[in-house]
């Protein structure tokens, strides 16, 4: 009789470095053997186990999955921004015309253990789209996946772009089929897209999110560095509960492959939440603070600390520098998220 092993179990068991281990391996897919869900076309597959680089700074976490395999790099995703293909309309608008794919993918999420996704254009998250306010935004969906799906926005457009099933054939696109989703970028401020065909919260868990950026007409003031962190957890067997939590795609990431920044370098973080089977998720930056602009639809910030809650949507941009050189942390500060995957490093060079 197979035995579900819960989160705290693994954690007493030392963290997920055991899933360098066969055993580690051999233990999830006897979970998932045990697990059966309706929407689990694909089940999570165990492949060949990876050794730690020695790059965790002596925290609990894995190795690297295979990168190239998965097809994305979360240090790429990054600094990745989507500004579409740009053209003029003929009233003088700026066009921005952009090209999903949706595909069902297997990911290596921690070494040895692949999770079967739902992905827009094959990575987790999706595409960050960026456009101006008052741009005209053309999104070209296509289904390639085995199942119905859609792109809801956040932010202003005509109920037949919403993304929603009932409310036009962009609601609930089946498989094979595409959809053009067209529509003004407004208000200015960080949001996100997502699928919105039920059941929702799997739809979600299984990868089909991404961030959406809309810039004010009168640029933000300049920073030296952008990136974009979009937090969300994996639910390995599909009980409704997160087993892994990561910031764009692979837990462990920016633990193990530190974000390089410079003292007095100024540094914009676009931040979302899309985590499903948990209230909250938060960011806390060690040994400084930041200035935080909820949702950010205001060029003035809302507050200047070190940690914020966001619930699931919520989004904001941080903005910092950090005045010494050295190695300082960030991740989500509910202990059990950062030893299973969200938390990450800065290195600060002079």
């Amino acid at each position: 009789m197979n035995k579900k092993l819960s989160r705290r179990d693994l954690l007493k068991l030392g963290g997920f470095g055991l899933l360098s281990a066969a055993g580690g391996v051999v233990a999830f897919n006897n979970v998932n053997a045990s697990h059966n869900h309706p929407l689990q076309a694909e089940t999570p597959t165990p492949g060949t186990s990876h050794q730690h680089d020695g790059t965790g700074h002596g925290l609990p976490g894995a190795g690297d999955v295979d990168h190239e395999k998965n097809g994305f790099n979360p240090g790429e995703i990054l600094y990745d921004f989507d500004y579409g293909k740009v053209s003029t309309l003929p009233n003088g608008q700026t066009l921005r015309e952009y090209e999903i794919v949706v595909i069902n993918k297997n990911i290596e999420v921690v070494p040895g253990i692949e999770f079967p996704a739902w992905t827009y254009n094959g990575r987790i998250p999706g595409p960050t789209l960026r456009a101006t306010e008052g741009d005209r935004v053309r999104i070209r969906m296509v289904n390639g996946s085995s199942h119905p799906h859609s792109m809801h926005f956040h932010g202003y457009h005509p109920s037949e772009m919403d993304g929603v099933p009932g409310t036009g054939p962009g609601g609930m696109v089946q498989p094979g089929q595409e959809f053009t989703y067209e529509f003004d970028a407004e208000p200015y401020g960080l949001h996100l897209y997502h699928c919105h065909v039920f059941p929702l919260a799997r739809h979600i868990a299984k990868g089909l999110y991404g961030a959406f950026i809309i810039d004010p007409k009168e640029a933000r003031p300049k920073v030296d560095k952008e990136m974009v962190m979009v937090m969300h957890g994996i639910d390995i067997d599909f009980d409704d509960a997160n087993d892994f939590y990561a910031v764009n795609g692979i837990p462990f990431y920016y633990q193990n492959h530190p974000i390089q920044i410079k003292v007095g370098e100024s540094v914009r973080v676009y931040l979302v939440n899309i985590l499903e089977f948990d209230l909250l998720n938060s960011f806390h930056l060690h040994a400084n603070f930041f200035h935080y602009y909820p949702t950010g639809t205001s060029l003035t910030p809302s507050a200047f600390t070190d940690t914020i809650i966001q619930g699931q949507a919520e989004r904001g941009i941080l903005e910092f520098t950090y005045k010494y050189p050295g190695m300082y942390m960030f991740h989500a500060h509910v202990t059990e998220f950062a030893e299973l995957g969200w938390n990450g490093m800065f290195e600060v060079t002079n």
